[in-house]
């Protein structure tokens, strides 16, 4: 080392040309000179998630928005910093990441939807920059290579695929960025509430329903119902039910009946099947109510909700005859009759048909081109995926088939997952969806 250092350091060589002594270098003698120390900086980029505030970034090339936005930790409102900057989307999107990086010194976590940006953020500390010919480029490198360098707390980088819909903080945070980088025509709807209103002019759902579909206070939605004119007609019954015996799972107990809607005609003989415990609805349109036309319905019922261990029906003729009862024992279903001529033994079907006829008549004015068949399932899926009620706000079809036994997988198959950064292959883990 000594005699590199006199080889080509010119003040050395001056200062020790006239010298006859003898020169002697070597540590000192105490062990903690003669030990390898090795100068190593702590590294500020986390190798994983921080329990610390979460910003995300984006751009846009058509609008040259620089955006970052965050949720305020004690208003939980989303606020955000837009700027614009020219250049590529990149650049615009780096310019919002050395803003992040200059406005929060406390421990951050970055979410961009660039692999760009998120591979120059996570490769900048201490980082040794050249010249570049892009001065504005450079003067946003040196800038963030600074930044990162000199900070005192740790932030996490993190690289998220744009345009999800996974429901998660990180998707809707990227989405709540995506809207603000977006042009103003194409920035997408703010206000729920008429999102909400046009929802219901369409399919007419009931209070709880909106509440749970746009996170709307009870006041709002009852004001979108109380001011639709084709609802004002007759209350729209919530998803409670009677008192029947009921399924202590989806598929368990099912009620079936017939009944008439006479503005469908030659098919206005709607049998109707229901899940006593989700509440789940089938309905078809047939031409008559003999047991030909109950055998298929159910068929398709079973090729939407599942076959069930019990079916509950009246004792009409359609049900009580022989090709019936020849029909549940070749699918294997369990067939009971009710009480005769009580008018409380099919409750839960009679209610159903209620609604449904609800439902139809108030989709009446959009549903006008329609074959009774398209009126019934758009009804079908307003009663089974946008209506619930306050005693459950999740709709009958998640209800049916997150609660049946036969409905989920017995065991999810087995995945090996790759670390994009260490490049190590882990697992097997369970597949999550």
């Amino acid at each position: 080392m000594f005699e590199h250092l006199l080889q080509s350091n010119a003040s050395l060589q001056l200062s020790l040309d006239s010298y006859r002594g003898q020169i002697s270098v070597h540590a000192l003698s105490h062990k903690l000179f003669n030990e390898e120390f090795h100068l190593i900086p702590r590294e500020k980029r986390s190798r994983r998630p921080l329990k610390a505030l979460i910003v995300f970034t984006d751009a846009s090339g058509a609008s040259h928005k620089s955006v970052m936005t965050w949720r305020n930790p004690q208003t939980q409102r989303w606020e955000a910093d837009v700027e614009f900057v020219e250049g590529s989307p990149q650049v615009a999107e780096l310019a919002a990441v050395v803003r992040a990086f200059e406005k929060f010194s406390e421990p951050i976590n970055l979410v961009t939807d660039s692999a760009y940006v998120a591979g120059v953020v996570s490769r900048a500390e201490q980082a040794v920059l050249k010249e570049i010919d892009n001065e504005h480029l450079f003067r946003l490198l040196s800038k963030l290579i600074y930044l990162i360098s000199h900070r005192e707390h740790p932030f996490y980088v993190m690289h998220v695929r744009s345009h999800t819909d996974l429901p998660s903080e990180i998707a809707e945070g990227n989405r709540q960025a995506d809207s603000l980088a977006a042009p103003v025509e194409n920035a997408r709807l703010p206000d729920i509430f008429q999102q909400a209103k046009l929802s219901h002019q369409q399919y007419h759902q009931n209070v709880p329903g909106l509440i749970h579909q746009f996170q709307l206070t009870w006041s709002q939605a009852q004001a979108i119902v109380a001011t639709c004119p084709n609802c004002q007609v007759q209350a729209m019954p919530s998803m409670g039910m009677g008192l029947n015996p009921r399924g202590l799972g989806s598929c368990e107990v099912w009620q079936t009946d017939i009944t008439h809607t006479s503005s469908f005609r030659c098919l206005k003989y709607v049998h109707v099947s229901i899940d006593t415990h989700s509440g789940a609805v089938y309905a078809s349109a047939h031409a008559g109510e003999e047991t030909e036309h109950a055998k298929k319905h159910l068929v398709q019922a079973f090729s939407v909700l599942g076959i069930p261990k019990e079916i509950n029906t009246d004792n009409g003729p359609a049900y009580t005859s022989k090709g019936f009862l020849e029909f549940v024992q070749q699918w294997g279903v369990e067939h009971k009759t009710g009480i005769p001529h009580s008018p409380t033994g099919q409750a839960v079907v009679e209610r159903a048909h209620q609604m449904l006829k609800q439902v139809l008549a108030r989709q009446s004015s959009t549903t006008v081109s329609m074959s009774p068949h398209e009126k019934l399932c758009k009804a079908m899926f307003t009663i089974n995926f946008l209506n619930c009620s306050f005693e459950n706000m999740s709709p009958p079809v998640v209800r049916h088939f997150n609660s049946g036994n036969q409905l989920k997988l017995s065991q999810r198959p087995l995945v090996m997952i790759r670390d994009p950064e260490t490049w190590e292959t882990k697992g097997p883990y369970e597949l999550v969806t």
